[in-house]
């Protein structure tokens, strides 16, 4: 299962899920258990305490103010228009709540148990009978039902990554199953488990303002959810403050224990990275994490820091449970980047390694995989079943990929600069360009080549600039624009973009939502996780492959031929990243000892110091 990339949410298509009213074989003949798990066994067994990475003793209270970039405009998580608020998963629940110390496992939550059959074609759940709504109203199966349909009908992203379920039904008191329209997809049961739950009663009844509620539009009435804390209050587009509930119906169900401890969570939103930077050093928010090299090595000799009031780490905690591709992503819709020769091109202007020593102080590596970081990503060539698998598509896949590993261009240096400039202005020679009077222009049309790169923050710019330059000297004409944050996410929904700076998360067990991300059916519906418009048959057949793996050896060399088909078109320039996050915060919290293997587990397991 992949990770939704925060940075970019979906809504266009209509579906409306059928119920059926046949008890499904999964309801009736499958064994109840606490929980589920894509790789392996669970760790915890039914009836366990709580999470090993909890203190099950740590006190409730104290405030932690945090910060984003952009806006919002929206309470609504269910809709897939305008900027969604952070946080807002405080006030929600899902049917199953995952595990930070395995790579892939969830325990009940809503559903106090789960059952699926040995073949995965449904699955069913047992809603928790203390589940309460904040008014006190019981969580029930039509609310899952509700949910579902309007998640898929307002959402398009989930729309296609809900897909292969054909009907949700109830088939009990609290039970609800869902069936699937294929078999051995062991990943689904867990995707429904991810269900994101919200009260039909409440959207359909009427707002403060006297009108009915309307779920498929944005909101900023504080919306009413199940979860540990509700919308205390609301500034529009600049804060937003969560408060703990004292009358949380699942303050002692086992996953919830030693969590969820501050009583108050408040979010700022900033227009501009630096400033939100600078109102961290002011003290006016308690938490940072770094994205930028050179603000890390020289600009943490403030007061805070100097004094000790203020703490910096490097863990390596959350990047253990993901891979990574951020790169210049290329919109295929554009005729300008069809030819495979023109997008080698442009990898071939960027120099990392330049980046790297001029503002990166050596911190980032650059990135070679769609799966970069994991022990998927694919190297050298291929070999043993992952050669089997690209053979079953020989013919439909670039042949060099069985004789040339993929590799990055390298650079640093005047002269490798030069050579890697000259193989670009040859490939675009190739493509049908040339060099007439200092501008590429196509010896066909006349027209210069024009591209402009979209970022989401003028943060990006001194990285991206330097590249941008590099594109000019070869004749492009090229732009880079900054926009907020709304504005990025609604152009990438529509692909109004040429070349925008972006990327995907990926979890250690990548299934179904590869189909969003480059099959070609997604290809086909704005606001996927496809931005490129990725369409090929080869690569929808790995896709298959890698969803309906048949071990965990088997999943391994179907992702890395998945990835190396992926690489072979070029469709991003990869840029960089770094393993490791990087955090910062004043000196007013306390955490476990040992922190959960795969997340830093703030502020979810953190505390307030008690004075």
């Amino acid at each position: 299962m992949g990770l939704i990339v925060s940075g970019l949410r979906r809504g266009m298509m209509l579906a409306v899920v059928a119920l059926s009213l046949v008890l499904p074989a999964a309801a009736q003949d499958a064994p109840w258990t606490n929980g589920i798990s894509v790789l392996g066994e669970l760790k915890y067994p039914p009836g366990f305490k709580h999470f090993d990475y909890v203190n099950p003793d740590a006190p409730k209270g104290g405030d932690v103010r945090l910060s984003d970039l952009g806006t919002f405009d929206n309470l609504n998580p269910v809709v897939n228009k305008g900027s969604i608020v952070a946080g807002i998963g405080l006030v929600y629940e899902t049917l199953m709540k995952s595990s930070l110390d395995e790579p892939f496992s969830s325990y009940g939550l809503l559903a106090e148990s789960i059952a699926y059959p040995p073949d995965f074609s449904s699955v069913s759940f047992k809603l928790n009978p203390k589940a309460k709504w904040a008014d006190g109203k019981p969580v029930t199966v039509e609310d899952v039902l509700f949910s579902f349909d309007k998640a898929k009908e307002y959402d398009q992203s989930k729309l296609f990554y809900y897909r292969h379920v054909t009907s949700g039904a109830k088939t009990g008191e609290g039970e609800v199953t869902f069936t699937f329209d294929l078999k051995g997809n062991r990943e689904l049961p867990a995707i429904m488990g991810q269900l994101l739950i919200v009260p039909k009663h409440w959207w359909e009844d009427t707002g403060p303002n006297g009108k009915k509620r309307e779920i498929g539009a944005t909101t900023l009435e504080p919306v009413l959810g199940s979860g540990p804390y509700r919308i205390k209050s609301v500034s529009p587009g600049s804060t937003i403050t969560y408060e703990l509930r004292g009358d949380y119906w699942g303050k002692d169900v086992n996953v919830n224990i030693g969590q969820d401890n501050f009583g108050t969570i408040t979010y700022a939103f900033f227009a501009d990275r630096n400033v939100e930077f600078e109102s961290f050093r002011a003290g006016d928010t308690d938490y940072w994490a770094e994205n930028e090299a050179k603000r890390w090595a020289t600009q943490y000799d403030f007061p805070g820091v100097t004094d000790g009031r203020v703490k910096r780490e490097t863990l390596p905690n959350d990047g253990r449970n993901s891979g990574v591709m951020v790169g210049f992503i290329m919109n295929l819709r554009r005729d300008q980047f069809k030819d495979i020769r023109v997008r080698e091109a442009l990898n071939y202007a960027y120099d990392f390694e330049a980046l790297n020593k001029t503002i990166f102080f050596g911190q980032y590596s650059r990135i070679n995989s769609f799966f970069y970081g994991t022990e998927l990503a694919s190297s050298g060539l291929p070999q043993g079943r992952e050669l089997e698998i690209l053979n079953e598509v020989k013919d439909a896949i670039p042949a060099t990929i069985f004789t040339e590993e993929y590799k990055n261009p390298v650079s640093g240096d005047p002269k490798s600069f030069r050579d890697n400039m000259f193989k670009a202005i040859q490939l675009f020679k190739a493509a049908g360009y040339e060099i007439q009077g200092n501008r590429m222009v196509n010896v066909t049309t006349g027209r210069q080549f024009t591209i402009e790169i979209m970022l989401n923050s003028p943060v990006v710019e001194r990285a991206v600039l330097p590249y941008a330059q590099n594109l000019k000297r070869l004749g492009i004409n090229v732009s880079v624009r900054s926009v907020d944050a709304s504005q990025f996410i609604e152009r990438a929904r529509s692909r109004d973009f040429d070349i925008m700076y972006s990327g995907w998360g990926e979890s250690l067990n990548p299934g179904n939502e590869q189909a969003e991300y480059w099959g070609s059916d997604s290809a086909k519906t704005n606001g996927t996780q496809n931005y490129s418009g990725i369409s090929d048959p080869a690569i929808d057949t790995l896709i298959k492959r890698v969803i309906f793996s048949k071990d965990r050896d088997d999943h391994i060399a179907a992702v890395k031929a998945l990835d190396r088909v992926l690489l072979s078109h070029r469709f991003v320039v990869p840029s960089y990243t770094t393993r490791d996050t990087r955090i910062a915060y004043w000196d007013k919290f306390d955490r476990p000892a040992e922190l959960p293997y795969y997340s830093t587990g703030f502020p979810t397991v953190w505390w307030a110091k008690q004075n």
